[in-house]
């Protein structure tokens, strides 16, 4: 059984993940573009590549020891990157930045090799996208995210992520129900 695809990343909720596709869908994209599926849409923290299905369990638990953090994530500008790749690009907190650095020792503790390059928060809205043209405004995205999850690449097409793991989950009640639920 060949390696797990695996990627550790921001997973957003349902409204924001609304927030994402529209912005996508108001995109001009050429022909071929290949929209990234609703379903899909994330923020990578840190992309693993194939991984020993055996020693997923291993990751799973290390992973489960870093500490989840609120972290905000706000529309910062757009770009078409090399080989066609349109995304949003993210700017994150202080928060954002120490959750990046802890998963990446978590990782490097198992030995998975970091990506070398500085780390640019993006969502990524399609692929094979060379002069697609975003809209002239960006999205209010409202993106609070509380953890992180661990997820598998899956062979397609069509392209499509399973989520294997998740800590830290967003807890969308108001104070007074948090409140009422603990009496």
């Amino acid at each position: 059984m060949p390696g797990a695809r695996l990627f550790v990343a921001l997973w957003p909720d349902a409204a924001v993940r609304a927030r994402l596709a529209a912005f996508r869908d108001d995109w001009r994209w050429p022909p071929g573009a290949r929209r990234v599926a609703d379903a899909n849409l994330h923020a990578t923290l840190h992309f693993i590549g194939s991984f020993p299905r055996e020693r997923v369990v291993a990751l799973t638990e290390r992973l489960a020891a870093v500490r989840r953090r609120a972290v905000t994530l706000r529309a910062e500008s757009t770009a078409v990157w090399r080989g066609g790749i349109a995304v949003l690009m993210l700017d994150g907190d202080a928060a954002l930045a120490a959750l990046h650095k802890e998963t990446g020792t978590a990782l490097s503790n198992l030995g998975i090799a970091l990506d070398a390059r500085p780390y640019a928060a993006h969502v990524t809205l399609a692929r094979k996208a060379a002069r697609a043209e975003p809209p002239p405004e960006l999205p209010d995205l409202g993106w609070r995210a509380i953890g992180f999850v661990l997820a598998e690449s899956l062979r397609g097409p069509p392209s499509k992520y399973e989520v294997l793991a998740r800590w830290g989950e967003l807890d969308l009640r108001t104070p007074d129900d948090a409140s009422r639920s603990r009496k």
